[in-house]
């Protein structure tokens, strides 16, 4: 290719001024009335285009072929129904059209689920295959989706027309299940309220009807079933029935014709937590230890604490009238039969039968801790007489007889078998330091009533191997006995201590039914799409683990053991969603991300979405359930989309391989034509 080009030999504010020089001349001339003025003005025009420095430049050019990008979406709502067969015919016929244009190449880029729970993000895709493309070789942009992407706004500034070949069929409906609303945390016993609604999209069939069935399950326990209105919110009261996280799991029965059912479940989680914990301390007489269990529940605020001492039993005769005491009197009665369930803990300290509190408060608090209540029993030596709780209906409950035998010597308590495995005690023989030749790094205790075993788990032993602390679930509840009341020498440091508050506090939460305690169970947390199971059992083994994933397909799971009672796996899940385990009698429901994820949230196809994004680049949405469009060639600025045709705009791209320049009239012929022309104005005007 030829081009005439200009190569000025001065700068251009002196060629400049040369020309207004020249023009100023030539009018001077012309108002002298010289004859020759035209002759000198052609002479400056001459001087003028030789400093101009005109050339020929000749471009030896090679032509570059256009190029088509055509993103293919290939997340996961393009996989349901036959969506994949759509995406698969339609790359093929595009690739024929491609081929059938001369100079025309095709970039294929395809694109599955983002990272996480990103979604299709088609948008960052097609600007990703740009960045690699010279902008100038960019003749048109193809979207092979559904429409619903989630990444509009990163849109690239494309210069060139953009089509969208839509899958999905025009009579494709679904129903999805969406919670709207829902807590992170929830007080227990308190009821919260969750928003859910059911909504059908697409061409929904007339006879689907305007409710639907909602199951309902908490905990992975036998779910409910309530009829409820269609595409409305539904507010639904909750009351959390545990402490811990709490998996409310919400299900819709899939309908015959709709896309998918991966969107018609939804999972929440939501943390259970105790406003206030209330603790009943009832001390027989004063000792030391009275003190450290005052100090542990005070301790904590989110403890209330009604705190009594009989300091006056009724046998005690000094003479000094009741109406001149200063300790107010013992509410038996409201404590042990009006109020006992307000409680969520009682503990007797080295108490003893008095006569203050008749068999049937006794028989009442038996019954309270077989409905769910939890009873603490810190044994003094009065455990082993006469007058002893166990003798009365409250050891009915009791985990451990007294044999009316009572140790007065030092003895270091050890953890049992069971207790090594058990949550209220694993561990505690370190925590105090490391242990020496397997015996624990803590101090002696002074005295232990000996307990004969009756029922539950006996965690920790005392003299001569016979039970310290014992463990038993009663009904809905849990009880135990503590067969000594010199748990306080730890709290006091004699001979080195040990870990007297943090045994007490773990008794107090495994009693108050704090999941992270629970002997038996299982659980799974997740980080991303890595599962960590863990279950606790006081068994020396357990059983594989089975997931049934949320596609339906079942995987066994075998567990190792990576500490006494505690048995673990780390599983990579395929996808995220909501995943069961089940192992014997224990069950858990955990969600790896959204229980839908967002490729299901709407997966009806639409292209309303990128409508605009289409318009501004004069391309067209067509949907591939009509047959494929033809691709034509359409200029630069025109309409690039009809009925049954998309267009691409040729760019005649091309790569410059040589330049040479020639200038385009020699230095001595301008020369030699401006002398001419001032020799012909000088003679003109000397003739005359």
């Amino acid at each position: 290719m030829e081009t005439v080009i200009f190569d000025p030999l001065v700068p251009s504010a002196v060629m400049a001024g040369l020309g207004v020089l020249a023009v100023l001349v030539v009018a001077l001339c012309l108002w002298r009335g010289l004859s020759g003025w035209w002759l000198r003005g052609l002479a400056g025009a001459v001087l003028l285009v030789a400093l101009a420095n005109p050339s020929l430049q000749q471009e030896d050019r090679a032509p570059l072929s256009d190029i088509v990008i055509l993103v293919v979406d290939e997340s996961a709502s393009q996989r349901i129904s036959d969506r994949a067969d759509q995406v698969a015919q339609s790359i093929s016929a595009i690739e024929a059209e491609v081929a059938a244009l001369a100079n025309t190449e095709l970039r294929i880029v395809r694109l599955g689920d983002g990272d996480g729970d990103q979604g299709s993000l088609v948008m960052s895709a097609l600007a990703d295959a740009m960045a690699e493309e010279p902008s100038a070789r960019l003749a048109g942009a193809i979207l092979l989706t559904d429409g619903r992407l989630h990444d509009v706004a990163a849109a690239p500034d494309l210069p060139a027309p953009l089509h969208v070949l839509l899958t999905g069929r025009a009579s494709d409906w679904d129903r999805r299940l969406v919670v709207t609303n829902a807590p992170a945390f929830g007080i227990l016993d308190e009821p919260i309220t969750l928003t859910l609604r059911i909504e059908d999209q697409g061409a929904v069939p007339g006879d689907i009807g305007d409710r639907a069935d909602l199951q309902i399950a908490v905990d992975g326990a036998e779910p409910q079933t309530f009829r409820v209105p269609l595409n409305e919110d539904l507010e639904l009261p909750v009351t959390l029935s545990h402490g811990g996280m709490n998996v409310i799991q919400f299900i819709t029965l899939e309908m015959g014709g709709e896309l998918t059912d991966r969107n018609n479940a939804a999972v929440v989680q939501i943390n259970g937590v105790r406003d206030r914990l209330r603790v009943l301390l009832v001390s027989g007489e004063p000792h030391p230890g009275e003190r450290t269990w005052r100090n542990l529940l005070k301790s904590d605020s989110s403890v209330d604490l009604v705190h009594f001492t009989i300091l006056r039993p009724p046998e005690k005769q000094d003479g000094v009238p009741v109406t001149e005491l200063s300790l107010i009197a013992f509410p038996t009665r409201e404590l042990f039969m009006e109020k006992i369930d307000e409680f969520d803990l009682i503990v007797f300290d080295k108490y003893k039968r008095r006569g203050i509190l008749p068999m049937l408060y006794f028989d009442n608090i038996r019954q309270y801790a077989e409905r769910g209540g939890a009873v603490l029993i810190a044994a003094g030596p009065d455990f082993a007489g006469a007058d002893s709780l166990y003798r009365s209906p409250l050891g009915d409950v009791m985990p451990g007889a007294p044999t009316a035998r009572v140790f007065e010597q030092g003895f270091l308590p050890r953890l049992s078998e069971i207790g090594r495995r058990h949550p209220v005690t694993e561990g505690l023989d370190t925590a105090n330091g490391p242990m020496v030749d397997g015996v624990p790094s803590w101090g002696r205790w002074m005295r232990q009533v000996e307990l004969s075993p009756v029922a539950g788990q006996t965690v920790m032993t005392g003299v001569n191997d016979t039970p310290l602390l014992m463990l038993n679930r009663v009904g809905e509840g849990r009880v135990a006995l503590l067969g000594s009341d010199h748990a306080w020498l730890w709290s006091r440091g004699f001979e080195g201590g040990g870990p007297q508050l943090e045994l007490l506090r773990r008794l107090a939460h495994w009693m108050m039914k704090e999941p992270e305690l629970d002997e038996e169970a299982l659980t799974a947390t997740a980080e991303g799409q890595r599962m960590r199971i863990l279950r606790r059992t006081l068994s020396g083994t357990t059983e594989d683990v089975t997931i049934t994933a949320p596609d339906g397909t079942i995987v066994t799971v075998p567990l190792a053991e990576v500490a006494p009672g505690r048995f673990a796996a780390d599983w990579e899940a395929p996808e995220i969603g909501l995943y069961r385990l089940a192992q014997g009698d224990q069950d858990a429901v955990i969600a790896l991300g959204p229980a839908a994820p967002r490729e299901f949230e709407q997966t009806v196809a639409s292209g309303e979405a990128l409508l605009p994004l289409v318009e501004l680049r004069r391309g067209g949405i067509v949907s591939v359930e009509g047959g494929m469009p033809d691709l034509r060639l359409v200029r630069e600025g025109r309409p690039a989309a009809g009925r049954g045709w998309i267009g691409i705009t040729p760019r005649a791209a091309y790569l410059t391989a040589d330049v040479t320049v020639i200038p385009l009239v020699s230095a001595w012929l301008f020369l030699l034509l401006a002398a001419l022309l001032t020799v012909g104005a000088w003679l003109r005007e000397g003739r005359r």
